[in-house]
């Protein structure tokens, strides 16, 4: 399976950049197959060596770090880059042509079957439901990408009969000219702005993923999708578009009538089967799953068992507990004001919601207006940076609006102001960069903090 990778690797003076999760597993991938190769490793991070004994030994590595760690790297054949690494102000011009990752050589040179999954938010769910449902249905899965292994990690266990489930960010797709046999669009939404020159440039990154398909790929997309709608882009004949409120005028299609999903005019799932995934954006996403099983002719029936068993992923819709009479739920993950809405509208009986993280200049109007209309929402916790604005926007809303630095401290004032019988939850609508090393880190003090007796 590896035959072709391995020949055209084997003569190449390669860079990683980024020595991450990723970057190392790039390196050990290198290493094992081309023991003696100079290989040459770039890293932002001061102190890496400090934490990466190995590469002290090996004597065919060289490594810069610092603030001038892009310095040299124009000279190398291949520039073997993490997703993580941004370079939206450096002037790319003698390298971009030079610029590849663990995914781009996969798909280019490793033949297996692939399912790419990307959007603003869903990717991790709907790529950890689709692995779990192709497992249920003895397919021999793999789950990559974000959420899985760096995709190096598995490559020596790729069969023929494979299938690659890879959720992908737009930093992954950002140089990528390559595409997954299935890609999935699940949406767009304002994120990542810091990342990227423009929205524009965000939009074209995740169109990486359907940008180079055969004319015998499929590309699932999201038909209500605004950002989508005025992004142009040439959709295929066999393109599936998926609808939550019409049926698409378009050869395949899944939408949403009377309570039930259909794929293709067939009836696949009532929409009030009783499931863990909580929301209309989780049967969203789950629209999007049943146009894979009628790509591959995978039993509906089983589909849908899997579907109703399956359970959300941590910080992700979470619920934390009961504690003194007061639900406790945590989205750490809601990174964006639009996800922070779709919470208010899958769980009932929010009494206080805690919110605010990093500002990257997103628009926050709509969920100001979304948080005064709600009616059993009487207490709001702002957190910063954003925490500030949403604060600002709902003077004279009549809500119970309070400002802390400390998430600690705000899950001591929700336990004092939420009534009993009610819900708190952790939606902040930001990043946790910043203040927290990764919205996990957020997620999981919040649980600590929620389940203490403070």
């Amino acid at each position: 399976m590896l035959e072709e990778l391995l020949s055209y690797l084997e003569n190449k003076n390669i860079v990683i950049l980024g020595f991450g999760m990723e970057g190392e597993s790039s390196y050990r991938f290198l290493r094992n197959h081309f023991p003696d190769k100079k290989i040459f490793i770039a890293d932002k991070k001061i102190d890496l060596l400090d934490n990466k004994p190995e590469l002290m030994e090996d004597i065919n590595v060289e490594v810069s770090v610092g603030e001038n760690y892009l310095n040299g790297i124009e000279e190398y054949d291949l520039i073997l880059k993490a997703p993580g690494i941004s370079l939206k102000d450096i002037d790319i011009s003698k390298i971009e042509n030079k610029i590849t990752s663990q995914l781009e050589l996969f798909l280019e040179y490793v033949p297996i079957f692939t399912i790419g999954i990307t959007g603003t938010k869903g990717k991790s769910t709907t790529t950890s439901l689709m692995y779990k449902i192709l497992i249920d249905q003895k397919k021999d899965a793999f789950l990559l990408g974000n959420i899985g292994e760096p995709i190096f990690n598995d490559i020596e266990s790729f069969t023929k009969e494979s299938i690659g489930v890879i959720e992908l960010s737009s930093h992954a797709l950002e140089f990528v000219k390559k595409s997954t046999n299935i890609g999935i669009i699940l949406d767009i939404f304002e994120e990542h702005l810091d990342h990227y020159k423009s929205l524009e440039k965000y939009i074209e990154a995740k169109y990486n993923l359907a940008k180079y398909q055969k004319s015998s790929d499929y590309l699932i997309y999201n038909f209500d999708n605004e950002f989508m709608k005025n992004y142009n882009f040439k959709y295929k004949e066999n393109d599936y578009a998926v609808s939550f409120s019409q049926k698409p005028n378009t050869k395949n299609s899944v939408f949403l009538e009377n309570n039930f999903i259909y794929c293709n005019n067939k009836k696949v799932m009532d929409i009030n089967e009783k499931i863990n995934l909580k929301g209309s954006h989780n049967i969203n996403n789950i629209m999007f799953i049943f146009a894979v099983c009628d790509i591959l002719n995978l039993d509906i029936e089983k589909t849908v068992d899997t579907i109703k068993n399956f359970k959300p992923l941590e910080h992700r819709m979470e619920f934390v507990g009961n504690f003194d009479g007061i639900d406790y739920y945590n989205n750490s993950i809601a990174t964006i004001p639009e996800a922070t809405i779709s919470d208010m509208k899958a769980i009932d009986n929010i009494n206080t919601i805690i919110v605010g993280g990093k500002d990257r200049g997103v628009n926050l109007h709509e969920l100001i207006n979304a948080l005064k209309n709600n009616s059993t929402i009487e207490n709001i916790i702002c957190l910063p940076k954003t925490g500030e604005y949403i604060r600002d926007g709902l003077i004279d809303s009549g809500k119970n609006v309070q400002f802390t630095n400390e998430l600690e401290e705000a899950v001591k004032l929700a336990k004092q102001v939420t009534k009993k019988g009610m819900v708190c939850l952790l939606s902040p609508a930001a990043s946790s960069y910043g203040y927290f090393k990764n919205f996990e880190e957020r997620g999981n003090l919040f649980k600590k903090y929620v389940s203490s007796n403070n």
